[in-house]
């Protein structure tokens, strides 16, 4: 739990690892194992569970649980921590936020209530009660309207970021990209603020971003850490090259829902037994697939090499 006392050390491409499962659809614990050292192996700086990318509201909550522990004691302090806790249920997110702290999270990645559609007020109210709960582990706050529909305006997050020592900062999924600098400009310099928008990752960062949380991590994540270090090492022409380079593999990603194309990737590629969604969503359709291949053939080279499993 050394980051969890010093979050400003959160930084980097924290990879979202998919959840994978076995192809009757039950959890795959060693398949999850294997994805992280899949990710610690090719440079990922820090590892995320449980958000969009790793379908949480198709869960129970101790599938959700057995995760947390499974993936804490796999990362093992080796690179920051940061389960996604939330639910669109209050005493659920409290529950799974306490085992990510008892697991050793370093952060608690917490989304937006989802479906409900609440006012600033009542998402101020959700994030407070979180925060008075467990202020020994630093909340991140997880801002993506397309899928909660509800968008926790920047003047709020400004709020909680000023009451609460324990809220450090935001993953923002949107593309509006005029959200991220206002969030900036309301919480100052100090505000943790993650891009989970591929093509606004490296933009991000000028801004004065901490990083970032991109689906793309789990088919290349050598490629997307060097493109967070070729920035903060002041090569910028680099970085901005593998901003570019990376756009098929962007757009493979959300070929169809995510994750089903990064997890059909995965399997194709022997780090996944098998490439099953659980409903609502379906594997890749054929017409997905070929879309997927044509992608894959003009940034093949930017895959990480699968390395060390176990």
């Amino acid at each position: 739990m050394k980051f969890r006392d010093d979050p400003a050390r959160i930084r980097g491409s924290i990879a979202p690892v998919v959840t994978p499962f076995a192809r009757d659809g039950a959890p795959d614990p060693a398949g999850l194992r294997r994805l992280i050292e899949f990710q610690l192996a090719n440079g990922s700086h820090g590892i995320s569970l449980g958000g969009s990318t790793g379908e949480p509201s198709a869960q129970t909550l101790v599938e959700r649980a057995d995760a947390i522990r499974l993936a804490a004691s796999v990362v093992a302090d080796r690179v920051p921590f940061l389960p996604g806790t939330g639910s669109a249920k209050l005493d659920e997110t409290l529950e799974l936020t306490g085992i990510a702290r008892d697991a050793g999270a370093d952060a608690a990645l917490v989304i937006t209530p989802y479906y409900a559609r609440p006012t600033q007020e009542a998402l101020y109210a959700w994030y407070a009660t979180v925060a008075r709960e467990y202020p020994d582990l630093p909340i991140v706050v997880y801002n993506v309207p397309s899928r909660t529909a509800v968008d926790i305006a920047p003047a709020t997050v400004g709020r909680l970021f000023r009451d609460f020592d324990s809220v450090v900062g935001v993953k923002e999924t949107t593309k509006d990209f005029e959200h991220f600098s206002r969030v900036l400009h309301e919480c100052g310099p100090k505000l943790l603020v993650w891009s989970g928008i591929e093509l606004l990752c490296l933009p991000l960062l000028a801004l004065g971003g901490a990083g970032f949380v991109s689906a793309v991590a789990n088919l290349a994540p050598a490629a997307v850490a060097r493109m967070y270090e070729a920035y903060e090492s002041g090569d910028h022409a680099a970085a901005r090259e593998l901003h570019y380079r990376l756009h098929p593999l962007v757009d493979l990603v959300f070929t169809e829902t995510n994750p089903a194309a990064a997890k059909w990737v995965l399997a194709q590629r022997g780090l996944l037994g098998s490439d099953f969604v659980r409903p609502p969503l379906i594997p890749l359709t054929e017409a997905g697939q070929d879309r997927a291949r044509t992608l894959l053939a003009s940034a093949e080279d930017l895959l990480s090499p699968i390395g060390a499993q176990s």
